[in-house]
């Protein structure tokens, strides 16, 4: 059951709002919207995302369930002092929105969000490819992304609304405090993590199905080779 938060407030200004098409990456070729653009406002926001942002792998991006994508001025800077002969910039990340107040230490799964007019949902983290690699022109950048784990983070909407870059993104309820996004990340790349903290994860209000599903079969492992 959702409870209104009361000791934790995030209110994060957006400085930006990003849409992109859908263009041959370098250098296959593959057809990718990860490179996107500043637009003014407002922008419709809808349960398929932003309007005028597209993506180039259904299977992997876009959808209800990653209708939104945020990634955090706070994770840029990381990961350019981990990379210090790598260009890194807010924007390059393929991100609808950054701005500076939320974190994968402060955010979990299933906080609900006032993005704009519009309400928003976090789902899962976002898992880096090899499609940041290629942009970045460094192979192991998606790696340290990982390991980092300042990863940006998936919205889905449940109201539909418009939003402009200088518009705030503010928590209005927190249902599953037990999940971190940091923390979800963490137990995801530890070799034999706590099972009854994986079922904990997998349980959390909010949580995309797929990755619900993927938590329970790594529980059901670590369960037959304990």
């Amino acid at each position: 059951m959702a409870t209104e938060t009361t000791n934790t407030h995030i209110d994060v200004v957006l400085d930006c709002v990003r849409v992109g098409e859908v263009r041959p990456l370098e250098p296959e070729g593959q057809p990718s919207a990860i490179t996107k653009h500043d637009v003014g406002g407002p922008i419709p926001v809808t349960t398929l995302g932003l309007g005028g942002d597209h993506q180039g792998d259904h299977r992997v991006h876009g959808g209800p369930e990653k209708a939104l994508h945020y990634f955090s001025l706070e994770g840029y800077e990381k990961f350019a002092a981990a990379l210090p002969n790598v260009r890194i910039e807010p924007g390059m990340l393929g991100e609808n929105f950054h701005g500076r107040g939320a974190t994968e230490k402060t955010v979990c799964v299933g906080d609900i969000y006032r993005i704009g007019t519009a309400l928003a949902q976090v789902s899962q983290p976002r898992s880096p490819c090899w499609k940041v690699d290629n942009l970045l022109g460094h192979i192991g950048a998606n790696l340290t992304l990982a390991e980092l784990r300042c990863q940006g983070w998936y919205f889905r909407v449940l109201e539909e609304g418009e939003v402009s870059p200088g518009d705030r993104m503010t928590l209005t309820e927190r249902p599953a405090p037990e999940a971190p996004l940091d923390r979800l990340l963490a137990v995801q790349q530890e070799l034999r993590p706590d099972i009854d903290e994986v079922l904990l994860l997998a349980d959390a209000e909010g949580l995309t199905e797929r990755l619900r599903k993927r938590l329970l079969g790594r529980a059901k492992w670590l369960q037959s080779h304990a």
